[in-house]
């Protein structure tokens, strides 16, 4: 007999917005899954889960002590996804499959409603360069990120310590984020540069 459980964990877990429209059939097994599993990462890490949330299985969470992940409800975070904490992510927030966030000491802050596509490296430190020291050997400084409300981050795009990504805002995919970006404007490149005003 096809095992159609394993088949559709699969899909939610590369595909993980469809978890918030499973009917009530799937609910069945879907919702004491995520419940154990939610609950086990709980048990190990710093991480605090919302009402009706999702993480996949293959997603990697760390949140030592004073490094929290909160997930606030309806938040989803897809297959192989890595997270370091500090990291503080807002309800309704979309983070697809294969992204980095690692929050340093500054932290991650994302907004309520943001989305946040496939393979984005978000990291909020950086190592010094000088050269009269090895790279390993380097001081590591952290500002921290903050992306606001209502987001898009296309896929692949990676954002740099120190940046605020205002509400509204639209990441092209492949852009480097090396500077904020205002409220309500496009963005693209590398690195990524105005393009155009939503409203």
């Amino acid at each position: 007999m096809p095992d159609y459980i394993t088949q559709h964990k699969a899909r939610l877990n590369h595909m993980p917005w469809l978890y918030f429209k499973l009917k009530p059939k799937h609910l069945v097994w879907a919702k004491p899954w995520q419940e154990t599993l939610q609950a086990a990462l709980a048990e190990v890490e710093t991480v605090h889960f919302g009402k009706h949330c999702f993480v996949a299985e293959t997603a990697k969470l760390f949140a030592e002590p004073g490094r929290d992940i909160t997930i606030a409800e309806q938040s989803h975070i897809g297959a192989d996804c890595f997270l370091h904490g500090p990291i503080n992510i807002g309800s309704n927030v979309g983070i697809n499959h294969g992204c980095s966030l690692d929050g340093g000491a500054g932290g991650i802050q994302i907004g309520n409603n943001t989305r946040i596509a496939n393979n984005c490296s978000i990291y909020a430190f950086n190592h010094g360069t000088q050269a009269n020291q090895l790279i390993r050997e380097q001081p590591v400084s952290s500002k921290g990120i903050t992306i606001g409300r209502d987001v898009w981050i296309g896929a692949q795009v990676g954002i740099v310590d120190g940046v605020t990504i205002g509400d509204g805002a639209v990441v092209a995919m492949h852009s480097v984020v090396t500077r904020n970006v205002e409220a309500y404007t496009v963005v693209a490149g590398n690195p990524a540069t105005f393009i155009k005003v939503r409203r």
